[in-house]
This record gives structure tokens, C-alpha cells and sequence, in this order.
């Protein structure tokens, strides 16, 4: 069993990169502002899915897998960098586009958009170095049971999860307006978001095996 201290250190984590903006949160934002809060919802409960694989898959070794294979971990750390710096670039090239603002996508079906969501987490990079460079961190083998630990962490994970990218998504439409009137602003926040994404894939391709 974990400590309340280290659970609590986990879950800062979790916060930290469930606010780093990434494919998860751009599609829940996106799908958002085109239909509304209930199909963001929808979207996001295929992310939590999609994260249940994550902790499932952590939980069968496939991290430690990863780790142990010089290869596979290079190839996975190379084409998550690769895939956050395309996303930099789409947020700062010229005609570039924030998150925040609203465009025409066409409308989905819940079935679809729950399926989206689940697969653009098992795609997600910035989830699966999560899982191979902090998560493995938390695991104590003399602490007993690993999948006791990994569901410890599974469930802090997902309630942190579920409840910043609630909050995100039942407050896109305001952000939205606000930079809607303040052009300035959204410019600016196109570059950040550019920059913490730049920044995150320099730190994933930096990564070393643990």
C-alpha cells in the first residue's frame, strides 16, 4: 500500500499534465465548442477509457517492458517528441489556431466521439510517457502487491483526470468568448500553448531509461 504522502505526490503530477495542453484536451475543448458540453462530456469519458487501458496494460508489466527494451522505449519517446512538436507547430505557425477558438467540425454521434476519445488516448504520447517515466516511479515491489499500488494510483489518476478536464471543458465556451474579444490575448495564448508543448516534447526526448 502507498502513503497518503506519496498518493498526494502523484496526483501533483497527474495535475500537471492534465493541464499541459495535449491531444486530450484540444480534442475534448474542439468537440466542446462544435456541439456543446454534453458531446465534451461524451468525449471525455472515452478518454477515461482510454486512460483504464493505460493503467491496465501499466499494471501487466508493458511499462517495465518498455523500459527493459532499449528500442522500443527509443521509439516510443522519438515519436511521442515528434508528434507534441507537429502540435507546437500547428499552434504557432502563421494561420495557426488556438484550441480556444471555436471552428466547423462535423457532428459527431455520441458512439463516434466516445470512440475518438478513447483512441486519441491510447495514441496520446504525452500519456504514454507519463507511464513510462513517472509512473513507474510510484511503484514500490516491498510494499506488497504491484496491481494494488497500480489501481492506488489508477483510481487517484482518473478522478484528478476527470475532474480538470471537466473543468476545462464546462469553461471552453467562456474562454472562448473572452478571447473572442481580446485578439491579442488569443494570439499570445497560441504561442504559450506552442512553447509548454515545445518544451514538453525537448523533456520527453531527453528522457532516459530509469
Amino acid at each position: 500500500m502507498l502513503h497518503a504522502s506519496e498518493l498526494a505526490l502523484f496526483a501533483l503530477a497527474t495535475v500537471v499534465m492534465v493541464f499541459t495542453p495535449g491531444p486530450n484536451m484540444i480534442y475534448c475543448v474542439s468537440r466542446t465548442l462544435c456541439q456543446g458540453r454534453a458531446a465534451g462530456m461524451v468525449s471525455l469519458a472515452g478518454v477515461q477509457m482510454g486512460l483504464v487501458v493505460h493503467i491496465c496494460a501499466a499494471g501487466a508489466g508493458l511499462t517495465a517492458l518498455l523500459l527493459a527494451v532499449p528500442l522500443a522505449f527509443d521509439v516510443v519517446k522519438l515519436a511521442g517528441a515528434t508528434y507534441l512538436l507537429w502540435l507546437a507547430w500547428q499552434a504557432v505557425k502563421p494561420g495557426g489556431r488556438s484550441m480556444f477558438e471555436a471552428r466547423a467540425l462535423p457532428l459527431d454521434s455520441p458512439g463516434t466521439l466516445f470512440r475518438m476519445g478513447l483512441i486519441t488516448n491510447l495514441l496520446n504520447p504525452k500519456v504514454a510517457m507519463f507511464y513510462l517515466s513517472i509512473f513507474p516511479q510510484f511503484i514500490q515491489p516491498e510494499r506488497g502487491s504491484l496491481w494494488l499500488q497500480t489501481l492506488q494510483l489508477g483510481i487517484v489518476q482518473i478522478c484528478v483526470s476527470a475532474s480538470g478536464n471537466t473543468l476545462v471543458i464546462f469553461s471552453a465556451a467562456r474562454i472562448t468568448q473572452f478571447f473572442k474579444h481580446s485578439p491579442g490575448w488569443l494570439v499570445a495564448q497560441r504561442y504559450v500553448m506552442g512553447s509548454v508543448l515545445a518544451g514538453l516534447a525537448l523533456r520527453i526526448a531527453m528522457t532516459e531509461r530509469k
